[in-house]
């Protein structure tokens, strides 16, 4: 039987009308817009797509949006200069710095430049730990993201195991904790991982997360697992004519086997986008003392 569809195109849509509806009451009752700045550094094509998507999905859901779109040839000082600014500027209440960076810009010296209260990626080491020692803390959004699909799939995970293939600071170790939180129980696989294969097959859970297009088989995944598929990776079709966007998971015969499953595009992708969103209204409540809104 094949798996059934989770739907991050449908699932971050309605996250996203929720986070439109309370940023509009804290409009109207407290007369703040929550703004969110987006830094740009080079002309990559993908991070140009992305930042253009973020642009529009945080006017759509009545935010302002500050885009800094900047000159590969900048240099560190300068950028850290401009993340200054928006540190101390009151209508910003969330820095986002597209990644990667050129190799001259120091990336960690960029993250931890970002006020850890500003920092709606969650990658600032402040929020690293404060999320890993259950203390709040900005969740990443790729993995908050991912999470709200397991959930939405399985409802209470309480128990499960759960394999997440990758260990980036971004994807796989934030994945891991909020797992953990979730009271699972949590393996991290990765590229020195002994039998990797046997590994996956343990997984009520699997998330994969790695960036290697098609990598999780069939034959890796446990009857009636729940598989969330990370990667987005950029192959050439069959054919030669052209590229295809593909997983980490090969889905055909990972969706012969799984019990619920992401397509990609259309699974964990949506759901980044949106999670932005949710950690920028977040921050806007902190920043100016007022309780959120439930959105999730």
């Amino acid at each position: 039987m094949a798996a059934s569809l989770i739907d991050g195109k449908a699932t971050s849509q309605k996250l996203r009308e929720r986070i439109a509806t309370a940023v509009a009451r804290l409009k109207q009752d407290h007369g703040v817009t929550p703004g969110l700045a987006v830094v740009l550094v080079g002309e990559d094509p993908a991070s140009q797509i992305y930042v253009k998507n973020k642009a529009r999905q945080t006017l759509e859901a009545g935010m302002a949006s500050f885009e800094h779109r900047l000159s590969a040839a900048i240099t560190e000082a300068e950028l850290l200069s401009l993340i200054a600014k928006l540190n101390a500027d009151p209508a910003v209440h969330g820095i986002l710095v597209q990644l990667p960076l050129p190799a001259h810009i120091g990336e960690k010296a960029v993250i931890e430049s970002i006020s850890p209260g500003k920092d709606v990626d969650g990658f600032h080491p402040e929020n690293v730990g404060r999320v890993a020692t259950g203390e709040g803390g900005v969740v990443p959004c790729t993995p908050l993201g991912s999470l709200m699909l397991i959930k939405q799939a399985l409802g209470d995970i309480t128990g499960k195991n759960a394999v997440v293939i990758g260990r980036s600071n971004i994807v796989g170790k934030p994945m891991a904790q909020l797992l953990l939180a979730h009271h699972c129980t949590v393996t991290i696989a990765h590229s020195r991982t002994r039998d990797i294969a046997s590994v996956a097959r343990t997984a009520d859970i699997l998330v994969a997360a790695v960036g290697r297009p098609e990598m999780v088989k069939g034959d890796w995944i446990k009857p009636g697992a729940c598989v969330i598929d990370v990667g987005i990776n950029r192959v050439e079709k069959e054919d030669g004519q052209g590229h295809k966007v593909v997983g980490d998971v090969a889905f055909s015969e990972a969706s012969d086997v799984a019990g619920y499953i992401t397509p990609v595009p259309g699974g964990a992708g949506p759901m980044t986008i949106a999670c932005l969103l949710a950690n920028t209204y977040l921050s806007t409540c902190r920043t100016v003392g007022v309780p959120p809104v439930d959105i999730f």
